[in-house]
């Protein structure tokens, strides 16, 4: 599977923070968030806002801003909330628009195209979308395309030769060999298998045999390495050596 075209990565923004609007709207700023434990849900509304605010402004100027610190962003008051979510979304939109998907400007390890952030973007709103759906107890759905680039765009980031230097935490990932691989059984093409090597992993959209392997839905499977839902809740079939899965999703949590 392709990544999806510019048209699609925004229309999946937009979608996903609708989505999410949708789900926070009217609630208690005070309400706890499960899966990012250290949050209430005040501040996971105030870290997608800005960030695509964020994300729009080093479009247009090419530059990054101080990364922002999700303490500090001001959602505004409740009744806002969706507004300004759908804001910042259409704003980063239309300055990859309005520069250029092609253009380039800086990335989190160097120079990038702005279609970049539009990607990773969408990506981290719509597993914070889950994470408000999950913290309110209403339905997630993703469509499995972006879900399966979900995935993709997530192990690229943690499989760079750039990663440890991100998270440092990546080097346990290192390894001697062990193979991990992911299938999403409602999408085509084949699955993801990564090695893990003695100078960091690696993956690549192979199907091949593993020391364990794991498959599932799309949109589950994301949820599973993005350790919203364990192994059992995203409902995973796995085979083989399930210590090489619970290693990986111990050292890749974010």
């Amino acid at each position: 599977m392709s990544t999806p075209d510019i048209p699609r990565l925004a229309e999946g923004l937009r979608e996903h923070t609708a989505a999410m609007a949708a789900a926070v709207a009217g609630r208690d700023p005070a309400a706890p968030v499960p899966t990012c434990p250290e949050w209430r849900l005040r501040d996971l509304v105030g870290h997608v806002g800005q960030a695509h605010r964020w994300a729009a402004g080093l479009v247009l100027t090419g530059e990054a801003a101080p990364t922002p610190d999700p303490a500090h962003a001001d959602p505004g008051p409740v009744g806002d909330w969706p507004g300004w979510l759908r804001g910042g979304a259409d704003d980063l939109a239309a300055a990859v628009e309005k520069r250029g998907p092609e253009t380039v400007v800086r990335g989190p390890i160097g120079p990038l195209p702005a279609a970049f952030w539009l990607r990773r973007m969408l990506h981290d709103t719509s597993v914070h979308h889950a994470d408000a759906a999950l913290a309110v107890g209403v339905p997630f759905a993703i469509a499995p395309d972006l879900a399966a680039d979900a995935i993709s765009e997530g192990l690229e980031l943690m499989t760079s030769p750039h990663a440890v230097k991100i998270k440092p935490g990546l080097a346990a990932l290192r390894g001697r060999g062990e193979t991990l691989y992911l299938r999403a059984d409602d999408v085509e093409g084949p699955g993801w298998l990564l090695t893990r090597e003695p100078d960091g992993p690696r993956c690549e959209r192979s199907d091949g045999e593993a020391a364990v392997s794991a498959c599932a839905p799309a949109r589950d499977l994301l949820l599973m390495l993005t350790r919203r839902l364990s192994p059992e809740d995203a409902g995973a079939v796995i085979t083989g050596e399930r210590a090489v899965l619970d290693h990986w999703l111990a050292n890749t949590a974010f």
